[in-house]
């Protein structure tokens, strides 16, 4: 017996990071599964390999209501009612904030804050419908914290805290909980393109981002994305059955301070 078995979850940014493993491990543990991405061909190759009885990818831009609305229309028509929401989808931009062009402020906004909110206003209808359910939303460690040369980022990141501890108020007598993620370092493509590169990130600039884990995550290292995705599904499943409107931080110790040794 799966922890999601008969669940019908929608993921937002699945195609790779951290999205794609929340796909693969809820599937894993039961859920159907419905895989929004702008990112088309990587997309559709995580859905076919996922199987089509368990997993359909769709094109979802989630800062544009048309497309969530096609998504949930998509997954109730290949699963039945939809009882999950993992809001992943997210962009990142590096900026000193007086530089930052207001165009790439709002960008993020659109896709971070906008998108967030947009999930829980067109699924949790659906949840309630459904008899009750989850909404991860996915938050940051920024969003607690300051970080300097992200602030667009963690301004919206902030935001989704928000977000999520209102609509757990106003969703509990609906029976849905509402909970967020606040990972600090992941490595993923967000957080570090040069895993972009075809040819892998070059050993110096591996060696560089390392040291910097060491330096200011006492666990040592960056976080990985299966590690986040067991936060996911702890938010998703019954193990989490009395916790809503809470931030939950994945960062291996960051936020904790700074350690002298």
């Amino acid at each position: 017996m799966g922890k999601l078995d008969g669940r019908v979850v929608i993921i937002t940014g699945a195609a790779r990071g951290q999205g794609e493993q929340e796909a693969r491990l809820f599937a894993a543990e039961g859920a159907k599964v419905l895989l929004g991405d702008v990112l088309d061909e990587q997309g559709e190759a995580v859905a076919k390999e996922l199987g089509g009885d368990r997993a359909r990818y769709v094109h979802m831009d989630v800062g544009r209501e048309e497309d969530w609305a096609a998504a949930v229309a998509a997954a109730k028509e290949s699963f039945g009612p939809v009882d999950g929401l993992v809001n992943n989808a997210g962009i990142l931009r590096f900026n000193e904030l007086t530089a930052t062009p207001l165009a790439e402020f709002q960008q993020l906004v659109q896709v971070n804050q906008i998108g967030a909110f947009l999930g829980i206003k067109h699924v949790a209808p659906e949840i309630e419908a459904a008899g009750g359910g989850t909404i991860v939303n996915t938050s940051s460690y920024t969003g607690l914290t300051g970080m300097a040369f992200v602030g667009a980022y963690a301004a919206t990141k902030a935001a989704i805290v928000g977000l999520t501890r209102v609509a757990a108020l106003e969703l509990a007598a609906k029976r849905i909980r509402v909970n967020a993620m606040c990972p600090g370092a992941v490595d993923t493509p967000m957080a570090n393109p040069a895993l972009l590169d075809p040819a892998g990130p070059s050993p110096e600039a591996t060696e560089a981002m390392d040291e910097l884990y060491r330096r200011v995550v006492p666990l040592g290292r960056a976080g990985l994305p299966a590690e986040v995705a067991r936060l996911a599904l702890f938010l998703t499943s019954e193990d989490s059955s009395y916790i809503t409107g809470q931030p939950f931080v994945i960062d291996g110790g960051w936020m904790a301070g700074v350690s002298i040794l």
